[in-house]
């Protein structure tokens, strides 16, 4: 379905969210020659040549882009399949019970749901296949941390770490894909505007994050990026959970 774009290609990247922040470094990191798809609502053409477009809040577009991913990983013999599952959003920022409802609903299925689905139906696709297969989910401090008004989006990092540790598990058992948790950091990124902009009474901690800003301690995105491919290059055993600023110093 890709045509001719594929030719003397041997690795396949796919990341969803890359057309902003962590996820479009990562594409435009990523390594050559390769093969790059962002899953994602807006196009990302400078990055990435392939765009699998959906709203992953949106549960009746996970099996489509399931069934792509998996048309296009078994479309030619690939030497490397990379999943990054990037995208991901902080809103709404604020207490239980006193925030939309349904954007609530909206965050949780966006940073907890539709990463499990989609790397469900992902190992699922290339469980057949012989060659190098890596699925990352990018997790958060928030994971291992109260911060109240991030109870959504912490609860969902928890659990795609406990369900890469458990799916690492798995594959050591049977399948043999390679699956990790990557806490990335506080990243320079539109999640830490929003962040910053935010009324202390919906985040308490808001302050803490407007002195990081205050002070150039924020990552940059492109070295974050670099950094995470340069560890897909190291042995880490699937089920791996780790925090990428471990590795930054």
């Amino acid at each position: 379905m890709w045509g001719s774009r594929l030719a003397d290609m041997d690795h396949l990247i796919i990341v969803t969210g890359g057309s902003a922040g962590i996820g479009r470094a990562l594409l435009a990191t990523a390594p050559q020659p390769s093969h790059r798809i962002t899953v994602s609502r807006r196009d990302a053409q400078d990055v990435a040549p392939g765009l699998i477009e959906a709203d992953l809040a949106d549960p009746t577009s996970w099996a489509r882009v399931g069934d792509v991913i998996e048309a296009v990983a078994t479309e030619r013999e690939w030497q490397r399949i990379t999943l990054i599952q990037a995208a991901g959003t902080l809103t709404p920022i604020g207490f239980v019970g006193e925030v939309d409802p349904g954007a609530y609903e909206a965050n949780l299925l966006v940073n907890a749901a539709a990463p499990l689905a989609l790397g469900h139906r992902f190992l699922a696709a290339v469980s057949h296949l012989r060659c190098r297969r890596e699925l990352v989910l990018l997790s958060s401090g928030a994971a291992r941390k109260d911060y109240p008004g991030w109870s959504s989006y912490g609860a969902a990092k928890a659990a795609v770490d406990r369900w890469v540790g458990t799916v690492g598990a798995e594959q050591r058992l049977r399948g043999g894909a390679r699956v990790l948790s990557v806490a990335p950091g506080v990243v320079a990124t539109g999640m830490q505007e929003l962040i910053r902009e935010t009324d202390a009474r919906d985040f308490p901690e808001v302050e803490r994050f407007r002195q990081l800003h205050a002070e150039g301690a924020l990552l940059d995105p492109a070295a974050v990026a670099r950094a995470l491919w340069s560890l897909l290059d190291e042995d880490l055993e699937t089920g791996t959970v780790l925090d990428l600023r471990d590795r930054l110093g």
